[in-house]
């Protein structure tokens, strides 16, 4: 990695920062291991204060950093060992509306240098919106800078009272390289005879089973496939509590459906597929599934929901939410029109190379940690 800048001139102890994740969603949890080790590589100490959970999945100590198991809960205990994890910290960055919220709390009082990343919208209805309003606004205005992975967030942040909040420069960790074309080496047909596609076509979704991922749209718009031959298969990776009623739905239409549950492989499983299918019926900030797909050469077809333009631009399908026909035509084009598919394929590499790179964003975050810590000349 290029070093950028320093953060111990001579006489002075390295910068040290406590990242805070409140468990939150993958992309969030693989951002701050990719984040920590970073900064580690350029001689930042890290602490990061995260569930027991997040520690064994995403490895903090295997990449230099020091791990706080703290809970995801903000009750007095869990503030309290959050604060006294924070007790001489240079500055503390949290991840998510949540652990932001907890961070305040306990930082409260103290003159520490406080950054705050949304990865993430956090939806809710009725007297619970209104809570999660206000803790935006406590939170926005307690943080020194707040980095938003979308353009929506960051017009969010600054409606809610942040005093300085910036586009973030999010990658998607770890080495990329879109694989040679021939229809990607035929989709990896190790994976493709695993699931039982080895002369069928592969159309994959992954994500959590819950509603707003609009899976039970991606399960009705199958069925119209059942008139093609030869019939696709539409595999789902991914659990969650939507599981049990997609699973009486595709028995109830004998439909051409899997439910994998969770994958630890779901980049193999994508690089295999034929159309990738991103359902989603609200925002979708940086897909981690999306980027997967195009760095892949996969044809992604999605919903025009939240920052998924943005982040696709040319270089998808893009469809209504929750419109299963539109879905389903979309995916039935791209499978009958093989240019279409190459072309798209090609586009995808090209919008993924306008995405930051993992140098990137820690450059970009070191740069706001120097605004915040290293002292100003006096006027």
């Amino acid at each position: 990695m290029t070093p950028v800048g320093s953060h111990a001139p001579h006489g002075q102890s390295p910068l040290r920062t406590v990242q805070v994740l409140g468990g939150g969603n993958a992309a969030s949890g693989a951002h701050v291991r990719s984040l920590a080790a970073g900064l580690v590589a350029r001689g930042v100490r890290v602490t990061v204060c995260a569930p027991e959970d997040s520690e064994r999945a995403y490895g903090f100590t295997g990449v230099g950093a020091e791990h706080v198991p703290v809970p995801r809960s903000s009750d007095p205990a869990s503030v309290a060992a959050l604060r006294a994890a924070c007790s001489g910290a240079g500055l503390v960055h949290a991840h998510g509306l949540h652990a932001s919220f907890r961070t305040s709390l306990a930082l409260g009082g103290r003159s520490t240098p406080f950054v705050v990343t949304w990865h993430d919208r956090a939806y809710a209805e009725g007297p619970r919106a209104h809570f999660l309003r206000v803790l935006e606004r406590r939170v926005v205005r307690a943080a020194g800078v707040v980095l938003g992975t979308t353009s929506a967030l960051v017009d969010r942040a600054r409606r809610s009272g942040a005093r300085d909040a910036r586009l973030a420069a999010v990658s998607l960790p770890g080495p990329r390289s879109a694989p040679a074309s021939e229809e990607a080496e035929r989709r990896t047909p190790k994976v493709r005879a695993e699931l039982g596609a080895v002369e069928r076509p592969l159309i994959i979704a992954v994500g959590s089973l819950e509603r707003h991922r609009g899976l039970d749209v991606l399960v009705d718009a199958a069925h119209a496939w059942q008139r093609l031959d030869p019939v696709p298969l539409v595999v789902i990776a991914g659990e969650g509590p939507l599981h049990g009623e997609l699973r009486r739905a595709v028995e109830a239409r004998d439909l051409p459906v899997r439910l994998l549950g969770r994958r630890e492989d779901a980049s193999d499983l994508v690089a295999a597929a034929d159309v990738a299918v991103l359902p989603s019926r609200r925002e979708e900030a940086r897909s981690t599934f999306a980027q997967e797909a195009l760095h892949a050469r996969v044809p992604l077809v999605a919903t025009r929901v939240g920052s998924v333009p943005e982040l696709v631009g040319d270089a998808a399908e893009l469809v209504p939410q929750g419109n299963a026909r539109a879905l389903a035509d979309a995916v039935t084009r791209l499978l009958a029109d093989p240019e279409h598919r190459e072309s798209l394929a090609r586009r995808g590499v090209r919008q993924a190379a306008t995405w930051p790179t993992e140098d990137q964003t820690v450059a970009q975050v070191l740069s706001v940690y120097d605004e915040l810590t290293q002292p100003r000349p006096l006027a």
